[in-house]
């Protein structure tokens, strides 16, 4: 304990988080551009074309995910992070300086490109440098700069938006500033962190474990003593070459599928897609339709957004303080269990008509639930069940499996919406939740306080 570098291992955790910050900043600050570029782009009365707007990003995603488990695999984890941070650069550059809707939706791909990298890659590489005894927390950080990315978007969208003219029509918001230049500046406020994140990567060492796995045992070893001296490296070491020892995989999609490896690929994508069809990123997604629903005014609407971005990040550091105190396990039953009896309690209120603060604040302890429990515990579990041979590719079919139930969650909501009602809607994810726990409570080992050889020897014995 007393021989971790953790000044320099924070450095390097940090930088290599941002790639979520970006990814936060990019997933939502189309949403308060939203209302200026559709007048300017003429598809305020084209739903399908408003729709591909919103998720084109998604198609970006899911083939960000598809190349980066095997580039990382090839290259490494900070080549594929430095191509994701100039991903992110040319897209925010690109998406504001557009004036074709088509060059405007293949920017949104290449930004979402950027993100199915960098929230593939980033915890992945947290994970291979962070000692056993802290490794739940520094992954965690990764979901913190994800929320950090979220409430900045949030902000610069409220700062740069403003004197909106409420009520005004198509004609008269195109003709505005925001019309004009206020929404391209809300994706150019990107161009900072991504033009720093991009530098600063070049700062930050290559994955001991990827060296290791490429035969550079000098320059991992060199990596890892710089993190907690030679006797931590020596260890470490000798761990990661045992584990590489042990079978011949070299990493494919047909390796996920050999018997020792079945039960622990099952637990990663179900983990994965729970995380989404637990159905919190409804509220960021549709948060005018659900608080609509509860009786709320547009004018209250844009204040209870900030309110659940505020309460994201709070959470999200109760998370961060309680991972490798109380365990993955715990954590994830808390928030299965926790959305499960939040979402009967929404479900009622909708079915009876309730209305006002009572909503919000349920809404507002959802949110809670999922920033210290779901959000940040799934990433931690995903970046460290898989073996080191495998965990680019696995890591990356368990964030393919993330984004297309993130696509699913986007696409059905309005259809069960109209087809179930707010609090039909809201009890069935409750069902999908409690049995979100049961599979836990089943099939979840706890990992706190183990290192990466050790967890692949427990589960794939």
């Amino acid at each position: 304990m007393k021989n971790y570098n953790l000044y320099y291992l924070s450095m390097i955790v940090l930088v290599s988080a941002m790639g979520g910050l970006l990814f936060g900043y990019d997933w939502v600050v189309i949403g308060g551009a939203k209302p200026f570029y559709e007048p300017f782009f003429g598809i305020t009365d084209s739903p399908g074309l408003q729709g591909w707007a919103m998720s084109s990003a998604l198609i970006g995603c899911i083939l960000g995910v598809g190349v980066s488990g095997r580039f990382s695999a090839a290259f490494g984890r900070r080549r594929l992070l430095i191509f994701s941070a100039l991903l992110f650069l040319a897209s925010a550059v690109g998406t504001g300086a557009v004036s074709d809707y088509t060059w405007f939706i293949l920017y949104r791909i290449l930004g979402g490109i950027g993100i199915g990298i960098a929230s593939n890659v980033s915890p992945m590489y947290i994970a291979e440098v962070s000692p056993a005894s802290f490794r739940g927390r520094f992954v965690s950080i990764n979901q913190l700069t994800i929320v950090l990315g979220i409430l900045m978007a949030q902000t610069a969208n409220w700062l740069i938006a403003d004197d909106v003219l409420q009520g005004a029509g198509t004609e008269v918001i195109r003709a505005s500033w925001n019309g004009q230049w206020g929404w391209r500046w809300m994706f150019w406020a990107e161009v900072v962190p991504a033009l720093l994140f991009f530098l600063l990567m070049f700062f930050v060492p290559e994955s001991p474990r990827w060296l290791a796995g490429k035969g550079h045992y000098d320059r991992a070893g060199n990596v890892f003593a710089r993190i907690g001296g030679q006797d931590f490296a020596r260890k470490e070491l000798d761990e990661v070459k045992v584990s590489l020892s042990r079978v011949e995989e070299k990493g494919t999609l047909r390796d996920l599928w050999h018997p020792r490896f079945r039960s622990v690929i099952i637990i990663g994508v179900v983990l994965a897609v729970f995380q989404q069809w637990c159905g919190i990123n409804v509220i960021f997604n549709y948060a005018q339709e659900v608080f609509a629903a509860a009786g709320y005014e547009v004018s209250d609407i844009l204040m209870n957004i900030v309110v659940t971005g505020v309460t994201n990040v709070i959470f999200t550091f109760v998370g961060i303080y309680t991972v490798d105190r109380l365990g993955r396990r715990a954590l994830m039953l808390f928030g299965a269990i926790g959305l499960t009896l939040i979402y009967s309690a929404m479900g009622a209120g909708y079915f009876f008509s309730v209305s006002g603060v009572p909503m919000l604040v349920l809404v507002v302890l959802a949110i809670a639930c999922y920033a210290m429990s779901l959000a940040p515990v799934t990433w931690v579990v995903l970046s460290e069940i898989f073996p080191n041979k495998i965990r680019g590719v696995a890591m990356a079919l368990s964030t393919f499996a993330l984004w297309s139930a993130c696509s699913v969650l986007t696409y059905s909501f309005p259809f069960l919406n109209k087809g179930l009602g707010a609090h039909g809607t809201f009890w069935l994810y409750g069902l999908i939740c409690l049995a979100g726990a049961v599979f836990v409570w089943k099939k979840l080992p706890e990992t706190k306080g183990k290192t990466l050889e050790q967890l692949e020897k427990d589960l794939c014995a």
